[in-house]
């Protein structure tokens, strides 16, 4: 080596060491909070081994991810996500990976707040910290459930848009096809996809850019549309009116509906008050439901009778629907609709092990899962590992009040820009209030649906607390 590049190299060395300090006083903050993160999910890999189920619908998923097919009741999206890991044959390689995805939700986080918001690296690393932190965004990602790759990938999206004042339209069809993904995990990432391109519209995106979102994301759910329909024979994502029949029994009255016709069987018979929850409508014996034996006709009977509560009774549905909404705002979680300390999509104590009953596809959860991964996946409680996460997730967690006030904060940065539509932090809080209000609306309340509000919440809230007017980076166009 001759002494010219000695030289170079001294030089790129001294660059690297002056840098490297520059990284760490820029960002400390957010590598303490991201190791802490990690190391959550590692004692979450090492205490509960290899997931945690819901059932049935893990189970669903699961056989769906073995045998690919458009799930009748529910988009296909996560099954696909399993089959694509079932090369490794291992559910503990699906919960890390996802378990990383929701690391790379809280560096999405801190990464647009930086870029778009010009705030301190402190000031992001606060808005990234529940997505790190939180106990319940944990079990999600240990889950066996849609839930959280649908929240990455609306995550994901929103950040796409966002990285650039005026998105290039690679980044928008980037961002279509993502969301796109997000429906095709469940189905109310179609109405984020809407309001990312209203968003992009009102940003002056151009319309290259609004056409290539739109145009990639109507190829991916009109593709699993024709898929769906060559298996069930109808076009859809899911054949699901069941559950918004069920919700309209939290407040339909049959009296209001002078024109019911064969759905009139539906109709409630005891009195608001003393009904069921939603979701038990469509499971328990002495539902009106019960008594519809074949599936199709269930299908047509549920959704004529909810489209007639609903046109009958407008404002009790949407009375309904945010009022159940705001219970996310309690302090104390709750099982839907009864108070007191919520019990479900927590990490347990102890878990039985699987029994013989039928679980998917005509197979029980210990042979579905082995057929997966070669071995039966029953959960292991090991200590002291499990009991360190239970401890920690006694209040490891946003409250209601703190996202209240999360979202409050976006909604000030908002209201404080509402001469500029295109103000970044529109669209991560109008994807934040559509996640919290639509899922109950049209379903049930559930803890399960308030958790993927958060990234899109504190990406709202990081925004509306540094943004600085037009002085925000370019982009390619």
């Amino acid at each position: 080596m001759g002494p010219g590049a000695a030289a170079s190299v001294a030089e790129r060395s001294a660059v690297v060491e002056r840098r490297a300090p520059g990284f760490w006083r820029e960002h400390w903050v957010v590598v303490l909070l991201l190791v802490a993160g990690v190391g959550l999910r590692v004692v979450a890999e090492l205490g509960y081994r290899p997931a945690l189920w819901f059932w049935a619908d893990s189970f669903a998923y699961v056989n769906a991810g073995v045998d690919p097919q458009p799930l009748e009741s529910r988009p296909s999206g996560y099954s696909l996500f399993l089959w694509g890991l079932w090369p490794l044959r291992s559910f503990m390689v699906v919960t890390v990976v996802q378990h990383l995805l929701g690391v790379a939700m809280g560096v999405l986080v801190y990464a647009v707040v930086r870029r778009r918001g010009r705030v301190p690296g402190w000031g992001a690393a606060l808005a990234a910290a529940p997505v790190l932190l939180d106990v319940h965004m944990v079990q999600l990602e240990h889950l066996v459930m849609a839930d959280l790759l649908f929240t990455f990938l609306v995550t994901a999206g929103v950040a796409a848009v966002l990285w650039w004042r005026r998105p290039p339209v690679w980044t928008a069809a980037l961002a279509g096809g993502l969301l796109a993904a997000a429906t095709l995990t469940r189905t109310v990432g179609l109405a984020v996809l809407v309001v990312v391109l209203v968003y992009m519209v009102l940003c002056r995106a151009g319309w290259r850019a609004v056409v290539a979102a739109g145009l990639v994301a109507a190829v991916g759910v009109g593709g699993y549309a024709v898929w769906f329909r060559s298996v069930h024979g109808s076009y859809g994502l899911g054949q699901s009116n069941v559950w918004l029949w069920a919700r309209t029994m939290s407040f339909a009255d049959c009296a209001k509906m002078p024109d019911l016709g064969e759905e009139r069987v539906l109709c409630p018979t005891v009195p608001p008050d003393q009904r069921l929850t939603p979701p038990r409508y469509i499971w328990a014996e002495e539902s009106p439901l019960a008594a519809v034996k074949k599936d199709a006709d269930r299908e047509r009977l549920s959704g004529r009778f909810a489209k007639e509560a609903i046109l009958a009774q407008p404002f009790d549905f949407l009375r309904t629907g945010v009022g159940d909404a705001l219970w996310a705002f309690e302090w104390t979680r709750r099982v839907y609709p009864a108070k007191g300390p919520q019990s479900a999509y927590v990490f347990p104590a102890a878990i039985d092990p699987f029994d013989d009953k039928t679980a998917s596809g005509g197979m029980s959860a210990a042979e579905l899962t082995a057929v997966y991964q070669g071995v039966r996946a029953d959960t292991a409680v090991v200590e002291p590992y499990a009991g360190w996460l239970r401890a920690y997730q006694t209040q490891g967690y946003v409250r209601g009040p703190l996202l209240a006030v999360i979202l409050l904060v976006g909604l000030v940065g908002v209201v404080a820009r509402w001469r500029r539509l295109g103000a970044p932090v529109l669209l991560p809080w109008t994807a934040a209030v559509v996640l919290l209000v639509l899922p109950p609306m049209i379903a049930a309340f559930d803890h399960r649906y308030v958790v993927p509000v958060l990234p899109v919440a504190c990406l709202a809230a990081g925004l509306a607390f540094g943004w600085r007017g037009t002085q925000e980076p370019g982009n390619v166009t």
